[in-house]
């Protein structure tokens, strides 16, 4: 019988009977276990183990089972010196017979790693570090590392006395974790590494040694790992972040919400979104280290994340909103330089009709960002709003005010989220964003008024409404769009510019800025900044392009819109410096992207009109007002006579700023925007050499280009309904006691757009000033109604002029069947009519006895009718 196949039979006692890979195992270890391992002796194993691959798993098992019998026994030595030889044929053997081996030897590992001794743990880790290291030619089927994940992860976890040992436990639990990774996540057999229970124990155990690192701005540096060097491989952090980035940067698609969830959780359970130093640091780490096409979904687990945190305190939430606006910055900035489909550096285009799966802005995840940061940025509003009510009825007005001012930082979070994201969208999806974020503004009766302002007031409407046009200047840096009808829409333009005429010099300010970032397509703004007096226009180098056919169409359509609300604009109370500015700024850019001869005409017709307003007064504005639109038609007319080239224009537009520097230094933006610049009592208005002649202008301007005639004929805003009403109601708060608690103009409760001229309002200035008496409001509003009714009849008459062109075309363009069939049904329904008249007209009274009539002494039959026979159809219209 052969010895081998005898293993431990009868003769198992006496050495030359036993099998000869047993001896070859017995003669490595050495009678003193300090002599290490005997090399010649490893030698003749290794030769045998690789000349018999056979025998590997039998060699591997009876080393198993000597190194259980010397770790029960204590003998460490001769432990180090079986793994050393299990390590060696390891790396000598890369034949199929490694697969039963492989067993024994994760089973002396495992063996070794439930050890208390953290030396035995230490040489356990290093030799499982060993073997993740070797490229297996072919999968397992049934091998699992569940226990290593979880006794690895214990490891990371140490509370050992000695901080040295618990470093050098913490630091081989993570290279396991790392060579669990290695081994598992390019095998397809082995994808259950990416299941949530495994998950939850993997990251946790790297940001729980990563929150001891020293330095968390340098953990999250994109090009150079904070472990990229020697003294990082006995670094708990710097070690754990770089299997961190190992793992992230290994993730498919489908991994990455089991990826990330683990580290939104580990942040909640240890506090660390307020302050969230740490929770930026490590989503820098994933966004850096994750495929650039995978960034949308990261983002989309924070979104998720802060809805599940509505309720937490307001730095909480702050935290998570900064930490989305790092990884849609790094996502923004990142997927332009990775995407091989995107050109450019800022914004994104696309080639082919080929969907490429890199682009962050794919899909409905864009809106949908947006969405649930308009949806928070209201719940902060109501929060603090709510924390103001109880402030008036609590003692703790501190907390309170704590509170609120910690309701800001969120606020303004979500507005830099909102604008960064919306800022670097291409330009289509972008004028989808603005669109969007209009429809969330708060405008009171008209569509698109989406938020409950019944339960936040006005306050937090204004609140909102500032927030989100402060978005919108954001999303709308840098916009560029080729025509203005498709980056100023009506659905997007009419809500805006309702919003301008509410009674607050802030959100006027913001609408106004809106408008320039999208009016000017050549970033004139910076040369046009401040009110003054131009010298020479030509050295500030504008950049302009010639008109197109799409921008004279807008405003032919939308001028008159456009010149209403900066003539609305300018005479409000409470415009200060700044207004004025924007006012100038904006009449400026539309000059230069928007203007052909008919549309200077139009500019010089509104400034003649704000003269005129000025002059005569009769809104009873405050000389400061007057003085200040005078200053800005001084300074836009100065502007515009050296734009169009005109020379005696701009001499008139010369010689009338002249005169006002040497009698009426007011008049001029640089001494009425001066603090303590001395105002007049009254404007002369037969001084004419102080203001700009409408006939002198038409003079200068007389030739080819320009239709002068149409400067002699007064612009007259078309005043809204709304206005003037609102402008009614505001007359009377201002008689109230409590004019400061309910100035509000009823702009932002009208919910009718009806254009009316002018002459709705009061005409004289003693009207202004009268006390406002129900006979008075009955008036007003009388005339409003009638005015209604006028163009309800204007639209009754529109609706029968559509009708008849659609009859007119139905007969033009529809097939013959189809109108034969119309007519057909016509001359059928006018026999019907006709047979029921003539029934009625040539029926016989009633007889008062209730007898037929009989004539000649026989009842009388009536003869049939004409209308009742039966011609051919061809006779029939």
């Amino acid at each position: 019988m052969d010895s081998e196949s005898n293993g431990f039979g009868v003769c198992g006692c006496c050495g030359p009977l036993r099998p000869r890979y047993k001896r070859l195992v017995d003669n490595i270890f050495p009678e003193d276990p300090k002599d290490g391992l005997s090399k010649s002796d490893m030698e003749k194993l290794t030769f045998y183990a690789v000349s018999a691959p056979e025998k590997l798993d039998r060699i591997g098992a009876y080393l198993a089972d000597r190194l259980s019998r010397d770790v029960v026994r204590h003998r460490y030595g001769y432990v180090v010196i079986a793994m050393e030889a299990l390590d060696q044929l390891l790396m000598a053997c890369h034949s199929q017979s490694i697969k039963p081996f492989v067993e024994s030897f994760l089973h002396m590992v495992a063996k070794l790693l439930e050890s208390r001794e953290p030396d035995l743990q230490v040489l356990g880790t290093n030799s499982f570090v060993k073997f993740a290291n070797i490229e297996e030619d072919t999968p397992s089927y049934h091998r699992r590392y569940d226990f290593f994940v979880s006794q690895f992860s214990a490891m990371c976890h140490s509370t050992h006395e000695d901080p040295e040992t618990r470093t050098r436990i913490r630091v081989a639990g993570i290279k396991g974790l790392q060579g669990v990774v290695r081994k598992t996540v390019n095998d397809e057999l082995q994808a259950i590494i990416w299941e949530p229970q495994h998950m939850d124990k993997l990251i946790p155990s790297m940001l729980f040694n990563m929150q001891d690192a020293d330095d968390l701005d340098r953990a999250g540096h994109p090009s150079t790992p904070s472990g990229s060097g020697q003294d990082g491989e006995e670094n708990p952090a710097a070690l754990a972040e770089n299997c961190f980035r190992e793992l992230l940067g290994r993730a498919a698609y489908g991994n990455m919400k089991n990826a990330v969830r683990p580290v939104l959780v580990h942040l909640d359970n240890h506090h660390l979104w307020d302050p969230n130093e740490f929770a930026v640091s490590c989503f820098r780490i994933i966004m850096f280290s994750i495929q650039a096409q995978h960034s949308h979904h990261v983002i989309q687990q924070v979104l998720t994340h802060l809805d599940g945190n509505n309720k937490s305190t307001p730095r909480v939430r702050a935290g998570i909103v900064q930490v989305l606006l790092e990884t849609v910055a790094i996502a923004a900035k990142g997927s332009v330089g990775m995407i091989p489909e995107c050109k450019g550096s800022d914004v994104f285009t696309f080639e082919s009709e080929s969907p490429t799966p890199h682009n962050l802005w794919l899909g409905p995840t864009v809106l949908e960002v947006f969405n649930t940061l308009l949806k928070h940025l209201r719940m902060s509003v109501d929060f603090e709003l709510g924390d103001s009510s109880r402030r008036n009825s609590s003692s703790s007005a501190s907390s309170v005010r704590g509170r609120e001012s910690d309701e800001r930082i969120v606020q303004n979070a979500i507005i830099q989220t909102i604008g960064f994201f919306g800022g670097n969208l291409p330009d289509y999806q972008r004028a989808e964003v603005m669109m969007f974020i209009m429809g969330k503004v708060p405008v009171y009766g008209t569509p698109c008024h989406t938020l409950d302002t019944v339960k936040i007031g006005h306050q937090g409407t204004k609140r909102i409404q500032t927030m989100l046009l402060s978005s919108l200047i954001m999303v709308t840096s840098g916009f560029k769009s080729k025509s203005m009808s498709s980056a100023l829409p009506p659905p997007f333009l009419d809500p805006l510019f309702s919003i301008s005429l509410m009674e607050d010099s802030e959100l006027r300010q913001l609408v106004l800025e809106i408008l320039h970032n999208i009016i000017d397509r050549h970033d004139n703004r910076a040369k046009l900044r401040g009110i003054r007096i131009i010298p020479n226009v030509a050295a500030l180098k504008i950049k302009r392009e010639k008109i197109s056919k799409q921008d004279v169409a807008f405003m032919k359509k939308h001028g008159q819109q456009l010149y209403r609300h900066v003539y609305l604009g300018c005479k409000e109370e409470d415009n200060v410096h700044k207004n004025f500015e924007l006012l100038f700024t904006t009449l400026a850019v539309l000059t230069i992207e928007l203007a052909n001869e008919e549309v200077v005409i139009d500019l010089i017709r509104l400034s003649v009109a704000l003269q005129e307003m000025a002059l005569n007064n009769e809104e009873n504005m405050p000389m400061s007002i007057r003085c200040g639109i005078m200053a800005l038609v001084a300074a836009y007319l100065n502007f515009l006579s050296q734009m169009i080239a005109n020379p005696p224009f701009c001499q008139h537009v010369s010689k009338v700023i002249e005169l006002r520097n040497m009698d009426a230094p007011y008049l001029l933006p640089e001494h009425i925007f001066r603090d303590k610049c001395p105002l007049p009592q009254s404007l002369d208005k037969d001084d004419r050499q102080l203001y700009f002649q409408t006939a002198d202008m038409a003079e200068c301007l007389a030739g080819p280009g320009y239709n002068v005639e149409r400067l002699s004929i007064p612009y007259i805003p078309q005043v809204t309904v709304l206005y003037t009403v609102g402008k009614i109601i505001h007359r009377c708060k201002q008689t109230s006691r409590d004019r400061l608690t309910r100035r509000k103009s009823f702009v932002d409760t009208i919910s009718l757009q009806v254009d009316i001229m002018s002459s709705s309002l009061p005409d004289k200035q003693s009207e202004l000033a009268e006390e406002i008496t129900f006979e008075t409001l009955k008036k007003a509003i009388g005339e409003i109604i009638h005015r209604i009714k006028s163009l309800y009849t204007t639209g009754l008459e529109e609706q029968e002029r559509e009708k008849r062109r659609q009859v007119m075309e139905k007969f033009q363009k529809a097939p013959f069947e189809e109108i034969a069939a119309h007519c057909e049904s016509k001359a059928n329904m006018l026999h019907d009519r006709l047979a029921q008249i003539f029934e009625l007209t040539i029926r016989p009274p009633p007889s008062p006895s209730g007898v037929v009539s009989i004539s000649a002494g026989h009842t009388q039959h009536p003869s049939v009718p004409v209308y009742e026979m039966k011609f051919p159809d061809l006779c029939v219209y």
